[in-house]
């Protein structure tokens, strides 16, 4: 008998923010969705745009460029799984907010929430904090973090 016969089926949360290392840390959650029998739901958190009404800074593929609406948001998100996971079955959504707030949230209806690290001096972190940290602390359910710069390379199997 395979593993995978013995493997409960695992709703799996993917934080996505348009860096680098997103969609690695989307091919890892698929990866492992795919031994469980599990589901994927990716979600795009784009911040308020109380500041400036009508743009939002959350997703930057290239440089400083603002996603103007929801509406591009989504198109980036689904432009970014299609290139990152190809077909595989993932569900997209799109919420505004903060993104740690929004990921701990979803987290109490997943079974694991996977987010991505940025690399940052140790005192930024100390100060400012990071999304994962704040998931790792307060999130509902076990929480893994995606190194930044992770590649095959690095012993990474999915």
């Amino acid at each position: 008998m395979h593993q995978n016969e013995h493997a409960a089926s695992q709703r799996i949360i993917v934080g996505f923010d348009g860096s680098p290392s997103a969609e690695r840390t989307l091919q890892w959650a698929t990866a492992q969705a795919g031994r469980c029998d599990g589901e994927v739901e990716v979600i795009a958190v784009r911040e308020r745009d109380d500041l400036l009404p009508g743009t939002s800074y959350t997703f930057q593929p290239h440089g400083r460029r603002a996603v103007r609406d929801e509406a591009g948001v989504r198109d980036y998100l689904h432009e970014s799984v299609i290139a990152a996971v190809g077909e595989a079955p993932v569900t997209e959504s799109v919420v505004t907010g903060d993104p740690a707030i929004e990921l701990i949230k979803a987290s109490a209806e997943a079974d694991l929430l996977v987010v991505g690290a940025h690399r940052r001096g140790a005192l930024s972190e100390i100060l400012l904090g990071s999304t994962s940290a704040e998931c790792i602390r307060h999130a509902r359910c076990p929480v893994v973090v995606i190194p930044a710069g992770l590649d095959d390379s690095d012993g990474f199997d999915g």
